[in-house]
């Protein structure tokens, strides 16, 4: 099977459903394997986090948030598990703590404790007057919207509290704490909610590592110098950032993009943004500038979904299409060859 790199772009162009064949057949997915990250609560120090709640609150009879921010203070997760019976995001929990208290709670705030709580679990809050104000304001707000449940809402809304455990009020997390969540209900709310959705979110940034280690790898084995460009990192000349340049930004001649994504949808707007970058390289060139190579390395089943846009790939790279499968001849069949300076392996 010839790849799209290996082609010209007439071929390409004549039989393009034959590359987008051999491109599909090379693509891997990791959707099932999730990076853990810095951070990371494993259960058991969750569930012993949940027993200190549960005994603070009788098992759950009284929810008094001077008890509960106690210990919260003295356990840092009691606050994330306490999120967790909310069902709430930290941002959303500070802006619902500051509509309903008048303590001003931003959602930056609330963002840095939850990392902090996270990085050091087992470590004692120590928090200065105001900082001490705000999680007060947290844990007071979230203790009355147990206890309170969830109002009742029209028939074409349903409320956020409005689950098997908080949807009754504090009687509710008595039952599942004393019984257990009948096991349809615990479906149901995976359905809703989608297993390891937020823990997915928090590590979005390093689903592509692998992919860019990989790259890396590439280029330093061919002593080809490059820069990786940070997130937001500016970058004369491109509106969005290129994940690497070759041989730096003042003079790119190669770019690399390195994308990985299990979603189609997401996967046409990184074609959009692959594409982008060939019509600034076309724009340089009218414009009697350098041009300069646009290189794509793709994973996950997200991009092996729409053929039509996996074409629009191969055009705008010409071709230049790699995966983790094919990324060791990445240098051989781009413009990267120029800049090696180490000999070529056998």
């Amino acid at each position: 099977m010839k790849y799209p790199f290996e082609a010209s772009q007439a071929e390409i162009e004549a039989n393009p459903d034959d590359f987008v064949a051999s491109v599909f057949s090379s693509l891997e997915s990791e959707f099932l394997v999730v990076p853990k990250g810095e951070g990371f609560i494993e259960y058991a120090a969750f569930a012993r986090a949940y027993e200190v709640l549960k005994r603070t609150t009788e098992g759950f009879r009284t929810l008094d948030p001077a008890a509960v921010l106690s210990a919260a203070l003295q356990t840092p997760l009691v606050l994330i598990v306490l999120r967790t019976i909310l069902g709430f995001t930290p941002p959303e929990w500070a802006y619902v703590t500051t509509t309903r208290s008048g303590v001003s709670v931003p959602q930056g705030f609330a963002r840095s404790l939850d990392r902090q709580i996270r990085m050091s679990p087992v470590t004692p809050l120590a928090l200065t007057p105001p900082m001490l104000a705000r999680v007060r304001a947290l844990t007071e707000t979230a203790c009355r919207l147990v206890v309170e449940g969830a109002p009742t809402t029209d028939a074409h809304h349903i409320h956020r509290l409005n689950k098997a455990d908080t949807g009754e009020g504090l009687v509710g997390v008595q039952t599942m704490a004393r019984l257990g969540a009948p096991y349809a209900m615990l479906l149901y709310e995976r359905f809703l909610g989608r297993p390891f959705a937020g823990h997915r979110d928090s590590v979005s940034e390093l689903v592509g590592y692998n992919l860019e280690s990989a790259i890396e790898r590439v280029l330093d084995a061919a002593g080809i110098s490059y820069q990786k460009t940070g997130r937001a990192e500016r970058i004369p000349g491109f509106d969005q950032a290129p994940d690497f340049v070759i041989p730096d930004k003042y003079s790119p001649q190669v770019v690399i993009e390195a994308k990985i994504t299990e979603d189609d949808g997401t996967a046409r707007d990184k074609v959009t943004r692959v594409q982008h970058l060939d019509s600034l390289s076309r724009r340089a060139q009218l414009e009697g500038r350098q041009p300069f190579e646009v290189v794509a390395c793709i994973g996950g089943r997200g991009f092996a979904v729409r053929r039509e846009d996996m074409r629009k790939l191969l055009l705008a790279t010409r071709g230049k299409v790699f995966t983790l499968r094919t990324l060791d001849r990445m240098v051989d069949h781009t413009r990267l060859q120029e800049f090696r300076t180490t000999p070529q392996q056998p």
